[in-house]
């Protein structure tokens, strides 16, 4: 099989490449006919797939770039006029990707549109609204929960006090018992030494 560049093209590593690119090329036509065809996660799986193509067909135009500096003066006039036209591919590729990839309404089917005469575009919006107050009902209950746990703190920590305070009452009240004891003592001791 002949090789399809010119012998006289220049180096074997960029006819290599662009043997390459062609076939890259290729494939991310065929991918890019895929999208156009496909909707929902198909759609979504042969993008992300033509991404990768198209990553590879730009590492591959980048590795020509640099290659063609290595070809003789003489034969470089084509090489860069062939080049040219697969940058020019490319970046047609990579526009109709970005439609493709833009396109929500196949991206995402029928059902997933933002079109005001959407249908279930009412339904989503309940769901949103109802899905943001149970948010904020969830945000009150937490705040309430907080609440209940520091008042719980507050109780407690006031109940140790008390508890503290009654066991003073208690120490005092057995000393003044104690007391009044003595004072019962001293008052008979002192009836004693008076009767005396």
């Amino acid at each position: 099989m002949s090789n399809p560049l010119d012998t006289d093209a220049g180096s074997e590593l960029f006819s290599s490449y662009e043997t390459e690119l062609k076939l890259l090329q290729a494939d991310l036509n065929q991918k890019l006919d895929q999208i156009a065809e496909a909707s929902g996660e198909q759609r979504k799986s042969a993008i992300s797939q033509a991404e990768r193509a198209m990553d590879e067909a730009t590492e591959l135009l980048d590795q020509m770039r640099m290659e063609k500096q290595n070809i003789p003066s003489a034969s470089r006039s084509k090489v860069n006029m062939r080049f040219r036209n697969y940058a020019t591919e490319l970046d047609e590729s990579k526009r109709k990707l970005k439609s493709l990839s833009d396109d929500r309404k196949a991206l995402f089917g029928d059902r997933y549109t933002d079109d005001p005469q959407d249908e279930h575009l009412e339904q989503r919006q309940q769901l949103l609204s109802g899905t943001e107050r149970l948010e904020r009902s969830s945000a009150r209950l937490q705040n309430s929960q907080r609440l209940a746990l520091e008042t719980e703190d507050i109780g407690r920590s006031t109940l140790a006090d008390l508890n503290q305070q009654r066991e003073m009452i208690e120490h005092t009240r057995s000393g003044l018992q104690q007391s009044e004891g003595y004072v019962d003592t001293s008052i008979k001791t002192l009836r004693g030494m008076a009767r005396r």
